[in-house]
């Protein structure tokens, strides 16, 4: 199996297995929080996004981020909104058949980011009501800050 094959395997297993019973402002609020304090514990540097059908229920920028994250979490989340996939899964698809999201997506990229970082809310039952995002790490790791706060967040609501 190749590189990207391997990393879109793994990525789909993850957004099949997050998923959500319910989503409200609420566990907008704990979810963030979560997420915040988990790159607070880690020192790293980075804003926290969190949107549904449109609204912004969550945001928070750590020391030492700058308006460019806010830039980067809108750009992907519209990734999200549009293919209902994780804005690193759509990245490496593209990039699996050879191209690069920016050249043959034909989004504006000043709107659009395939990076990774944001992840879809998935409701069972409904499917996917917004995202979740972190801008500030590389995009493996800002996805796997999600990735692992949602994890969290599922057992801890389970």
């Amino acid at each position: 199996m190749s590189e990207h094959a391997e990393l879109i395997s793994r990525i789909e297993e993850q957004e099949r297995r997050l998923r959500l019973p319910r989503f409200d402002n609420d566990d907008a609020w704990r979810l963030g929080c979560l997420i915040a304090d988990l790159a607070q514990e880690r020192g790293a540097a980075v804003t926290i996004g969190i949107h549904r059908a449109g609204q912004r229920l969550f945001h928070r920028a750590l020391p030492g981020t700058s308006p460019d994250n806010d830039a980067w979490l809108e750009r992907k989340c519209r990734v999200v909104e549009r293919y209902g996939a994780s804005s690193f899964l759509v990245g490496a698809r593209f990039r699996a058949k050879g191209a690069g999201f920016e050249e043959s997506s034909r989004l504006d990229p000043d709107r659009y980011a395939a990076h990774g970082g944001a992840f879809p809310l998935h409701v069972t039952g409904t499917g996917v009501i917004g995202a979740v995002a972190v801008s500030g790490l590389p995009q493996a790791e800002d996805h796997a800050l999600v990735v692992e706060a949602l994890e969290r967040y599922l057992t801890a609501t389970a």
